[in-house]
């Protein structure tokens, strides 16, 4: 038998709700990509769905054959949508841009949370996003057209919605709105489905005539679109309450989880040695004098970073932390570029050239907007390349070889005169805290900060004091003293607490790292090169021997400000004999500071009377704390009990209505209807389409066999059915519902009670009418 035709304003209506509920889903796309390019997609990805699919419709073809349609569509605009740059005239596919495709297909999922945000159209990074709309308006809108339930199509653009969140940024700027949108959407397409269904069956039924030349029904109950709007606007009202209370009981943050938060970084500096290690190595003779790398485009007197270091543990400075959460750790791929237009400062571009310089850190300045590879092993270098914005330093996990090339679009934030050191605050950026510290620092850190009050006056004068009592010297010389290379607590402890503080930028940055973050400001260690002489043309070639090494400060007003602790190069005076007498540098034991014995006693009293009567009452804390426990207990238990209390209080309403029919015979046939209901519920089985009897026989028992024949007697009856009959039915139905329930454990009879057996078919059709 031909199937029905679909009626086209049903089409029409059905594509614009899966259009409206997709596009909405797709608009959760635009924090990954931000990109018009993602527009586009969406637009040629909802007219060629929908035309399949309505095509598939018209002409009756198989789901098979739509699904075949929708693959070719895949594969014939993948490559323009999605991966634009190998295309051929940017509307062709070609066969490098094919192979992308298919390949991203399956792992560009795991690129996607392995890399910045957003991503634009870098790569092929644009093909989960075709995958998603393009099948998802496939699938989607065939289930709506296609189905019987066609609303259950519904769920496609709630499966979008959430792929794109977890596939996201951590942060995002209006989620709630895009969520609310989409519930309202769905909500009217939900809606508009049920009124459609039910409008139809009753024009059936309508324009159905019976033996005698009338209408089968002549009127309608024009309650029911008013029924379902009332419905509906009752769930929204109680979705968004709980959505609500959840949000006032668990406040939300401004960073969520999302797969990114969860999955391993690609690049974990941890794996690698501390960059601040080697520092010593190219003051050797066989790297001080040999060109590292050229720097073209660089300002005069900009410094070259290598690395940023925020974390010690006693024994070396390294990148990142395995036991915090540290932002210098954190490496992500960069597709194109970062967006630098919050910070201020000097655009910059610049080109370097690498000669003998080898590793996997990536001299650069100032802040990345963008970087280009040039040279035979630029593929590998951009596919290696990572990036951390919070402290600027880059990564080429394959290594630098010479020969290679790079240019670097940035921003060099400016920063302020040495002069005003003295009015920094201490900013609020998170730092690693070190595990262990050196012996005498906080003596000599005592010592040089003396009289001073404010931290930017400690701090200048800690600065000073370092600059004053150091010399350097890198040990390579045989007429210079040694100096034993590290940065370990000992080696520090040696710095400070020798005749002669003698040793070069890996100790005094770390020193002055260490002393800057006990008076209060967050500090880490900045590895990189000092150029010396830059041509006219802005050429600067870097040597070994132009390695330095300073420290970052964290302050409230100009953020994170470039210090260099280290002294002048300067002759290094002879020591002087040792004197039994006297210990080496009197000055490092500094007295305790005067505020401490002059603490006055007669003080604390007062003092331990204001924070009692300040404190709060332990007994009203403790009612707070029960009073959220318990509501929150109850929120909980109000979410997971709403689907078993909504089938109850449905089952409630369906006996009331049966038993308060209008005429005998009806209620007479609810009440039949209300114990085969109730067999069903208590786990027994009769046979398909069974009749009264066959019901009765699967129960067993005089009772139930008594009950169906009375039934069926006034059903079949030519006589009236009598109000005192149709009383003595559900007298007997109540009876025998309590006898299904007896001899079972309470367990089983609340499993009958939420019990959806009953709920299928003819009773959930009929559920809210009378």
């Amino acid at each position: 038998m031909d199937r029905p035709t679909i009626a086209s304003g049903f089409i029409v209506t059905t594509t614009a709700m899966v259009w409206a509920t997709i596009a909405i889903a797709g608009a959760a796309l635009w924090p990954i990509y931000e990109s018009e390019r993602l527009v586009l997609l969406i637009a040629v990805s909802l007219l060629v769905g929908s035309a399949i699919v309505i095509l598939g419709v018209l002409n009756r073809w198989s789901s098979a054959i739509v699904m075949l349609a929708a693959v070719a569509a895949y594969l014939l605009l993948g490559v323009p949508l999605a991966v634009p740059d190998q295309a051929f005239y940017g509307v062709l596919p070609t066969p490098d841009g094919m192979l992308s495709l298919l390949a991203t297909t399956g792992v560009g999922w795991k690129q996607l949370v392995t890399i910045t945000l957003p991503v634009g159209s870098f790569e092929a990074l644009l093909v989960p996003a075709l995958f998603l709309m393009l099948f998802g308006t496939v699938i989607g809108l065939s289930i709506a057209l296609r189905a019987r339930y066609g609303e259950v199509a519904v769920v496609i653009p709630a499966v979008i919605f959430v792929a794109a969140v977890a596939f996201g940024p951590e942060r995002s700027g209006w989620p709630l709105p895009l969520a609310l949108g989409l519930l309202l959407a769905i909500l009217i397409w939900l809606i508009w489905a049920r009124w459609y269904r039910r409008r139809a069956r009753i024009r059936l039924l309508v324009n159905q005539p019976t033996a005698d030349g009338g209408r089968a029904i002549e009127s309608r109950d024009t309650r029911l679109g008013s029924r379902a709007v009332l419905g509906a606007s009752l769930t929204m009202l109680i979705s968004v309450s709980i959505a609500l209370g959840a949000v006032w009981l668990f406040p939300v943050g401004n960073q969520r989880e999302v797969l990114r938060t969860a999955v391993e970084e690609p690049f974990d500096p941890r794996e690698h040695a501390s960059p601040l290690s080697g520092l010593r190595a190219y003051h050797q003779d066989d790297r001080a004098n040999q060109p590292m790398f050229t720097v073209e485009g660089l300002p005069a007197g900009a410094l070259i970073r290598v690395a940023t270091l925020d974390t010690y543990d006693g024994v070396v400075y390294s990148v990142g932390s395995d036991q915090v959460s540290s932002l210098s750790g954190s490496f992500v791929r960069v597709p194109t570029s970062f967006d630098q237009s919050g910070v201020e400062g000097e655009q910059v571009s610049f080109r370097v050239t690498v000669d003998q310089y080898e590793g996997i850190w990536l001299p650069t300045a100032g802040k990345l907007e963008s970087v280009a590879f040039a040279g035979t092993g630029a593929v590998d270098l951009r596919q290696s390349f990572f990036y951390n914005d919070n402290t600027g330093t880059a990564v080429a996990v394959g290594g630098l070889a010479p020969g290679d090339s790079y240019q670097v679009q940035a921003v060099v934030p400016p920063q302020p005169d040495e002069l005003v050191v003295a009015a920094f605050e201490p900013g609020n950026a998170e730092v690693p805290g070190p595990t262990r510290l050196p012996e005498e620092l906080a003596l000599s850190l005592n010592g040089y900060i003396g009289d001073a009050q404010t931290p930017g006056t400690q701090l200048q004068a800690m600065l000073a004091g370092l600059r004053a009592d150091g010399y350097i010297s890198h040990g390579v010389d045989d007429d210079e003293p040694s100096s034993r290379s590290g940065h370990a607590a000992d080696r520090i402890t040696e710095l400070l607490t020798d005749q002669r503080m003698i040793g070069d930028s890996e100790q005094y940055a770390v020193t002055a790292a260490l002393m800057a973050n006990q008076l209060g400001f967050p500090a880490r260690v900045v590895l990189g090169f000092a150029p010396g002489d830059v041509s006219r043309e802005g050429v600067a070639t870097v040597y070994g021997e132009d390695v330095s090494a300073w420290i970052e400060v964290d302050t409230s007003r100009f953020g994170w400000v470039t210090l260099d602790p280290n002294p002048e190069l300067r002759e290094i005076p002879e020591e002087e004999p040792e004197d039994p007498t006297q210990v080496a540098r009197p000055q490092s034991p500094v007295q305790p500071p005067p505020t401490e014995p002059e603490f006055d006693d007669e003080h604390l009293p007062p003092d331990s009377t204001q924070e009692d009567l300040d404190a709060e009452n332990p007994l009203l804390g403790i009612l707070l704390v029960i009073a959220q426990v318990f509501g929150l207990t109850l929120l909980g238990a109000a979410i997971l009990l709403a689907p078993f209390l909504t089938i109850a209080v449905a089952k409630l309403r369906r006996r009331r209505l049966r038993r308060r029919a209008t005429s005998p015979i009806s209620r007479v046939s609810g009440g039949w209807k209300e114990f085969e209901d109730a067999v069903l519920d208590h786990g027994y089985n009769p046979p398909p389409a069974p009749t009264r009897t066959e019901v009765a026989r699967t129960v067993g028992g005089t009772r139930s066999l008594v009950l169906a024949s009375v039934a069926d007697r006034a059903v079949f009856s030519p006589d009236p059915t009598q109000d005192a009959e149709a009383d003595k039915v559900w007298r007997a139905v109540d009876e025998l519902r309590i006898a299904l329930g007896q001899g079972r454990t309470r367990w089983q009879r609340i499993m009958a009670l939420v019990s959806v057996r009953s709920l299928g078919g003819y009773s959930v059709k009929r559920l809210f009418r009378r």
